[in-house]
């Protein structure tokens, strides 16, 4: 006679061997786009996993419980099973509940956390875990749902802290030539991947170039003076541009649109 008890223990180890669950991680949505004729592909940036891509089953059903939870700028407890052979990219989403502690964003301070999401689409790679960045990510939605600063600063230091967590990290108090301190008063042509050199000549065009001021400003975190805010948002553009590598980014052509308006 067939055991039944001793062969559904046998199917159960086999299941768990076959496939890792993951439960309870902290995570929010970055995007998502439909999945066949009910589902959803929800691509979320989580604490402990990095970003995922999770196929929420019947999450476009009209009574699904997920219906109303994979929004963006939520701070959500995800659980997705992952099986063992890595044959696809994609997992599937087991559970989300919303966790809150995060206040809705709206207006000017939705369309920079649209921002924030296209940066982390492009530039963070899929299962590379990054906490640090994931705090920054959190820290930057907070305070543009508070106000607490101006949005601008929000967006440089999550930007500052995106290329540092990514391997890029800005070097702002030496020059890379000269290996030599950045003097405050001088104006330097900061290089992608080398650092910022020192112009032996003051520039009759300041396009592309920031004065030493600027430098040790951003590397303290504050972009109090007017001069260091406009310099500094026109050298992470480039440093970003330089980094996307031809990727453009939607949202920053949204941004203008809404200043032009």
């Amino acid at each position: 006679m067939i055991d039944k008890a001793a062969a559904t223990k046998r199917t159960v180890a086999q299941a768990d061997k076959s496939e890792l669950r993951i439960t309870n991680e902290p995570g929010l949505v970055l995007h998502t786009y439909p999945y066949k004729e009910t589902s959803l592909i929800v691509e979320a940036f989580t604490r402990h996993h990095g970003r995922v891509a999770l196929v929420a089953r019947g999450a476009k059903r009209p009574r699904s419980a997920l219906r109303g939870t994979l929004l963006g700028f939520r701070l959500l407890s995800l659980g997705w099973v992952r099986p063992r052979s890595r044959a696809s990219e994609l997992f599937t989403l087991a559970r989300a509940e919303w966790v809150g502690g995060v206040p809705g964003l709206n207006g000017a301070e939705l369309v920079c956390g649209f921002y924030l999401n296209e940066l982390l689409m492009r530039l963070v790679p899929r299962d590379d875990p990054h906490e640090a960045l994931f705090d920054a990510y959190l820290a930057a939605l907070l305070a543009l749902s508070g106000r607490s600063q101006g949005a601008a600063v929000t967006l440089r230091q999550f930007e500052y802290a995106l290329l540092r967590e990514m391997g890029y990290a800005l070097q702002l108090t030496f020059d890379a030539e000269r290996h030599e301190p950045i003097e405050p008063d001088q104006w330097y042509r900061y290089v992608a991947e080398r650092g910022p050199i020192k112009l032996t000549k003051v520039p009759s065009n300041p396009s592309g170039v920031v004065l030493g001021k600027t430098l040790y400003d951003m590397a303290a975190g504050d972009y109090g003076d007017a001069r260091t805010a406009l310099q500094s948002k026109m050298l992470m553009r480039q440093l970003l541009a330089h980094h996307l590598a031809g990727q453009q980014l939607h949202t920053r052509q949204m941004m203008i649109e809404l200043n032009d308006l």
